[in-house]
């Protein structure tokens, strides 16, 4: 039995192709609960895996999908979905019994992938007998917070060291 891996992505670009995003994550979902099987699109390639299971629109309004991936997430079939409709997306996700927890952000045709990795879990600790989580020297009721202090901090030392380099080579 697959771990679920849980991605929540949000497309960027002009409201008409995002409508088409949205009606293309509407098919998949209804045509999941028919099958009962994971969805691909029609034009990703079916040998690579990464099916979206359990597709969720927040709402009508929203740009924002929530869907499942097992195992981990499927950041290379969200990747092809945005290239063929040449759109940005910010995708976050996490399946923390096997510690993933990152975000994948595709701006200007470039994929970043920032995640967390075992040192990071390790800079923190549960404490049983209280049940909290301790970090830092402050207490959490939840490693969630925690994970996504740890992770905002990997992403702000990933774009401040690709600015540090384009300033030297500016120099």
């Amino acid at each position: 039995m697959a771990n679920w891996c849980s991605n929540t992505v949000v497309f960027g670009g002009n409201p008409e192709t995002i409508e088409q995003i949205k009606w293309l994550f509407q098919t998949m979902a209804e045509k999941q609960k028919k099958e009962s099987c994971g969805q691909l699109p029609d034009f990703v390639n079916r040998n690579n895996g990464g099916y979206f299971f359990y597709i969720h629109l927040n709402d009508e309004d929203t740009d924002t999908f929530e869907y499942q991936t097992k195992w981990s997430p499927n950041i290379e079939i969200v990747q092809e979905i945005a290239e063929h409709y040449k759109v940005d997306f910010v995708q976050d996700y996490e399946e923390l019994g096997c510690c993933i927890f990152g975000k994948a952000i595709f701006e200007n045709s470039e994929l970043t992938d920032i995640y967390l990795e075992d040192e990071d879990f390790d800079q923190y600790q549960y404490d049983e007998e209280k049940d909290q989580w301790i970090f830092e020297g402050n207490i959490y009721g939840s490693d969630y917070e925690i994970l996504e202090i740890l992770l905002e901090r990997k992403i702000e030392n990933h774009f401040n060291t690709i600015k540090n380099q384009q300033n030297e080579i500016i120099r």
